[in-house]
């Protein structure tokens, strides 16, 4: 029985045997494809869980042991770099540092306002929809990978987000008539 059919059938001592036969060409590739260590850590431990998950389909008249899993690895690790291009480095919104407008520079005080007024929009809404809003805008998310996110359907996403954009415009523009009504 071959490596592949020993995985395949569940076989423990398999699996480290694959590990230790080709845990080195897995981890150049690793390094190769990533910016940290710890990233290659990660994509490694998710190559040899693809290589297990995909052991029934290894053909050797299609090729050699090596050559399977290194495109594996190829494929998991492009996966991985493209998923990190699409996606904008996260920031997480954290209430600690809302700007407090009296602090601010006398030239800056506009902008100040202006995000002392999001600020506080966002805070109006509900925790689910502020989580949404946050990960479409700020992170740039699509729909579909909100959803994942949060295992939410696409709809209740899809909703979610559009009355939460229609919260925001509301209070917006009652903070600023309020504003024009104060300055009149």
């Amino acid at each position: 029985m071959s490596l592949f059919e020993r995985i395949a059938s569940g076989d423990a001592a398999a699996v480290k045997e694959c590990m230790d036969a080709y845990g080195g060409l897995v981890w150049s590739l690793a390094r190769r494809y990533t910016n940290s260590a710890a990233d290659a850590e990660d994509a490694t431990q998710e190559i040899f869980l693809d290589i297990w998950k995909s052991a029934a389909r290894y053909d050797s008249s299609m090729g050699k042991e090596s050559t399977f899993i290194g495109t594996i690895a190829r494929r998991r690790l492009i996966d991985r770099l493209r998923a990190s291009n699409r996606r904008p480095a996260t920031l997480e919104y954290d209430d600690s540092l809302a700007v407090d407008p009296s602090t601010v520079d006398e030239n800056l005080g506009e902008v100040a306002a202006d995000i002392g007024v999001a600020q506080q929009a966002l805070a109006t809404l509900k925790e689910d929809q502020r989580q949404i809003l946050l990960l479409g805008i700020v992170e740039g998310m699509t729909h579909s990978e909100i959803a994942t996110e949060t295992g939410k359907p696409l709809g209740t996403v899809k909703t979610q987000m559009r009355r939460g954009l229609i919260k925001l415009r509301e209070f917006v523009q009652q903070a600023e008539s309020a504003t024009d009504e104060g300055s009149a």
